[in-house]
């Protein structure tokens, strides 16, 4: 029998969350870009910086091989949280913005002039720039699925974009916006069906429902360990070993060699030849302690509570005169972008903030997204497993009283 869901005692284990703001406890509703980080995973930073802090891979000293052994067993501890089939195929990297430009850069450097890349209207800007990079550099040709008024993707659109010259379809799990859940199963499917590699962005889906990149069919996965209560400046790429073994290095340096002379270099062996330089194994480590965190409470447990708070949020918010949210696609993640009538977002965040709750304003790295709704940018809600319906509640009452401020 399942133990009920005690967010209280869950909050215990994040000392931030005690903080006050403006002498107002503290609401943190910022998750979608950051969530906060839990005693075990800062723990376990400060005993590894304290006691085994050393290069990994490259002593035979003992500290060296405590390092090597911490990164290893982290690697081994991503690969069965995601379901791949060898800790070979995950590759660390500083988050997902640097996982898809390695995609981007390294695979990018396979195709040629004339091929073709499939994105959605609701992409990150990490999943826009470094293939528009590559279509300067290399001619690629990229092609973009549209939105719906709810924020789901046109799936007719979608197939319709496919040619013999499709090599690659790059798409977000979660939209960081819209919250909306694409169905990447089925695109991985259809886009193998026509001979094309999938990269997905999993950067919002990570901490909020249970991962498996073989059952999905993504043959890159990329995700940040700082969306998912671990250290910011470390992250993942997944790759299927025949796609990583075929693409060239993406960064030269130590770490990532076979053998160097002035005559030639070969490389190391998966997934070192992905890892150029000095590893931050400490954060390698951390992101394993809070994949423990996270399946010690359960994904699927984190998952009801968060779309508890959501509907909950949505359905108080809703009776706001002028509140009008972005996003209302079925089955969408606990992300709720929304405006208050001709109010600027940033003054609606702003207000929020002196009452204690930090939420996001702005953008979102999600320009032609914004472009497509008509707005220059939304304040977004984000929940996370510690967030309370006390805090929704304050949330909205405090939402209240800034629209009567604003409008």
């Amino acid at each position: 029998m399942n133990t009920p869901y005690d967010v209280a005692a869950l909050r215990r284990d994040f000392p931030i969350l005690s903080d006050t703001v403006y002498g107002k406890p503290l609401i943190y509703f910022d998750n979608a870009a950051s969530s906060q980080a839990p005693r075990t995973v800062i723990d376990e930073i400060d005993r590894l910086y304290l006691h085994s802090k050393a290069n990994v891979h490259r002593g035979v000293h003992c500290l060296s091989q405590k390092a090597t052994g911490a990164m290893e067993a982290s690697r081994e501890r991503v690969r069965d949280f995601i379901g791949a089939e060898s800790s070979d195929e995950i590759i660390f990297t500083r988050g997902t913005t640097e996982a898809i430009n390695l995609v981007a850069s390294s695979y990018g450097s396979l195709l040629s002039p004339g091929d073709e890349i499939i994105l959605t209207q609701m992409e990150h800007h990490s999943n826009i720039v470094p293939w528009q990079l590559l279509e300067r550099r290399a001619g690629i040709v990229l092609k973009v699925v549209p939105v719906d008024d709810n924020g789901v993707l046109d799936m007719d659109a979608f197939r319709s974009l496919f040619s013999e010259r499709t090599r690659l379809v790059s798409v977000c799990h979660v939209s960081n916006v819209l919250g909306t859940v694409n169905p990447v199963a089925e695109i991985a499917a259809y886009a193998h069906s026509r001979g094309a590699v999938v990269c997905v962005d999993g950067a919002q889906a990570i901490s909020h429902e249970k991962i498996d990149v073989r059952a999905i069919g993504a043959d890159f996965y990329a995700f940040s360990s700082h969306k998912m209560y671990g250290p910011t400046g470390i992250g993942i790429l997944y790759g299927r070993r025949e796609l990583l073994e075929a693409m060239p290095p993406y960064q030269g340096g130590g770490e990532m060699i076979g053998h160097v002379s002035f005559s030639g270099t070969t490389w190391a062996d998966l997934p070192y030849k992905f890892e150029a330089g000095t590893p931050d194994y400490i954060g390698a480590a951390a992101l394993a302690k809070a994949i423990d965190y996270m399946e010690n409470v359960g994904l699927d447990r984190i998952a009801a509570h968060e779309q508890a708070l959501l509907q909950r949020a949505t359905e108080a918010m809703l009776t706001i005169p002028g509140l009008r949210i972005y996003g209302t696609a079925p089955g969408k993640a606990a992300v709720i972008s929304f405006l208050i009538g001709n109010a600027h977002h940033y003054d609606t965040g702003i207000l929020l903030d002196r009452m204690g709750i930090a939420v996001r304003t702005g953008h979102h790295c999600a320009q032609p997204l914004m472009e497509r709704y008509g707005i220059e940018g939304t304040v977004r809600a984000a929940f996370a497993l510690y967030n309370t319906e006390e805090e929704v509640d304050i949330f909205v009452k405090s939402l209240r009283r800034a629209a009567d401020m604003l409008l």
